[in-house]
């Protein structure tokens, strides 16, 4: 299979803008993102896509590819389906553009989901919330699964609800990193916005609200996604210590 990874970089966040662009040790974090992409190996390329010449020029100056995307983009599936229009792709990973702390191993989990069952069309990844006070924080998506590990429903609420305190559940944070087969993805761009998506501001529940389901895959711990300055702060800290 052709496999290729996409990054969807967009300057201006809503929540934090410019944080791709923040200084995490001796790198952007677009970069740190970037780079341990390519590290994996598992690509047969790597690219940012970005509606900004800010991130374009970062990339292309320290050696990496970056293409420029539309800015009216409503999510970062839209944005990289642009991309994958063109290209001669059977897999597509879309790893968000803040997640500087990309590991091999859940992205081999997350394509070897497509190799285990073919009627996979598209993937993510998801990890076990213990923490009460992130369980609690809207800015952490939650995600409730059935036995096959299909997704039922994505939420900022808490779900599930635990009404009955004598059971304890399991909550799964959903990872924002996705892989599709490139007819899914395109497909994805030709549904208007859903209204739970529009609800929730989660794009994959457009899949859900049209049939798709999405495969959930659960991996260990892969760092921080930088939502807030606080995230970054964080991420700091987690780097230092990796570094020790």
């Amino acid at each position: 299979m052709n496999i290729v990874a996409l990054i969807p970089a967009r300057y201006a966040a809503t929540r934090y803008p410019a944080k791709l662009m923040q200084q995490l040790g001796n790198k952007t974090v677009i970069r740190h993102t970037y780079d341990n992409t390519v590290a994996t190996g598992l690509f047969n390329d790597v690219w940012v896509v970005t509606d900004s010449p800010i991130i374009f020029n970062e990339i292309t100056q320290h050696g990496g590819k970056a293409l420029m995307s539309k800015k009216e983009h409503e999510s970062g599936s839209d944005r990289i389906a642009e991309a994958a229009e063109q290209l001669d792709v059977d897999i597509i990973v879309n790893v968000q553009g803040d997640e500087p702390f990309v590991q091999k191993q859940p992205l081999q989990k997350l394509l070897d989901a497509f190799r285990n069952d073919e009627s996979v069309q598209v993937a993510s990844l998801m990890q076990v919330l213990n923490n009460e006070t992130l369980i609690n924080d809207p800015n952490y998506v939650k995600v409730a699964v059935n036995n096959k590990m299909d997704a039922l429903f994505f939420s900022r609420s808490v779900i599930p609800y635990q009404r009955d305190k004598n059971v304890n559940p399991v909550y799964y944070e959903h990872i924002g990193v996705y892989a599709f087969k490139k007819q899914a993805l395109l497909q994805f761009t030709k549904w208007p916005i859903t209204p739970l998506e529009a609800a929730e501001k989660i794009e994959c529940l457009r899949y859900l609200e049209n049939g798709v389901p999405l495969r959930m895959v659960v991996t260990e711990y892969m760092g921080i996604e930088i939502d807030t300055p606080a995230d970054l702060e964080r991420a700091g800290q987690l780097l230092q210590q990796n570094m020790q």
